[in-house]
C-alpha cells in the first residue's frame, strides 16, 4: 500500500513540476514580449526605424494575452499537486524546539494528532473547492481576457486537492496506528529529516 501512495504522490508532484515549469517559461516569454514591445514603441525606434518597428509590432510582439490568468490557475494546481508528496514524506515545515525533547510515545502521539488535523484541513479544503467549482459553474463565470470558464481551474485544483486529502488520510491513519501499537507502520524513507 505504501508503494501505491508513494507512486501516486510522486506522479502528482511530477505533474505539478511540469505545470510550474511551463508557467515559468510562459511568464518569461510574456515579460520578454512586453519588454520588446515597449522598446519598439519607444521614441528611439519610432524616430530611427519607424517602418521596421511597425512591421515587428504588427507580428504581435508583446505580452502573452491572459498570462496572469493562466499563471493563477496553474499555480493553484501546482500547489495542490505538491501536497501529497509533502504530506507523505512529512516534509512540512516544523519547529522542533519543544518536540525534540519528547519521548518516543509522546512524539508519536503528537505526530498522529498533527496528521489527523492536516487530513481534516485538506478534506475541508477539497470540499470548499468543490463548492466553489459548483458556484462558478452555475454562475457561468469566465476569466476576463481569455474568457475560459473559471470552474475549469477549480476542477483541476480540486482533482489535486482530493488526491492530497486521500494521501493525508492514509498518512493520518498510519500515524494513529503507530501511536496506538507503538510500532513503526510507515517505512522510515517516508519521513523527512528535520
Amino acid at each position: 500500500m505504501h508503494i501505491f501512495f508513494d507512486r501516486l504522490a510522486r506522479t502528482f508532484a511530477r505533474l505539478g513540476g511540469f505545470v510550474l515549469g511551463f508557467l515559468v517559461v510562459l511568464t518569461c516569454v510574456s515579460i520578454l514580449g512586453r519588454s520588446v514591445n515597449t522598446i519598439l514603441n519607444g521614441d528611439l525606434f519610432q524616430s530611427i526605424m519607424p517602418g521596421f518597428s511597425a512591421a515587428l509590432l504588427n507580428t504581435g510582439i508583446g505580452p502573452i494575452k491572459g498570462d496572469f490568468e493562466i499563471v493563477e490557475a496553474g499555480m493553484a494546481f501546482a500547489i495542490f499537486a505538491f501536497l501529497p508528496l509533502c504530506q507523505l514524506n512529512g516534509a512540512h515545515a516544523s519547529v522542533d524546539i519543544f518536540t525534540s525533547k519528547l519521548d518516543l510515545r509522546s512524539s508519536r502521539l503528537l505526530r498522529a494528532i498533527i496528521e489527523v488535523v492536516f487530513a481534516a484541513v485538506l478534506v475541508i479544503i477539497a470540499w470548499q473547492l468543490f463548492e466553489g467549482l459548483q458556484t462558478k459553474r452555475n454562475a457561468g463565470e469566465t476569466s476576463f481576457y481569455l474568457e475560459f470558464p473559471v470552474w475549469w481551474a477549480y476542477a483541476v485544483s480540486l482533482f489535486a486537492a482530493v488526491v492530497a486529502a486521500i494521501v493525508s488520510i492514509y498518512v493520518a491513519v498510519m500515524r494513529v496506528l503507530e501511536s496506538v501499537t507503538g510500532n513503526r507502520v510507515l517505512p522510515p524513507e517516508f519521513e523527512a529529516d528535520h
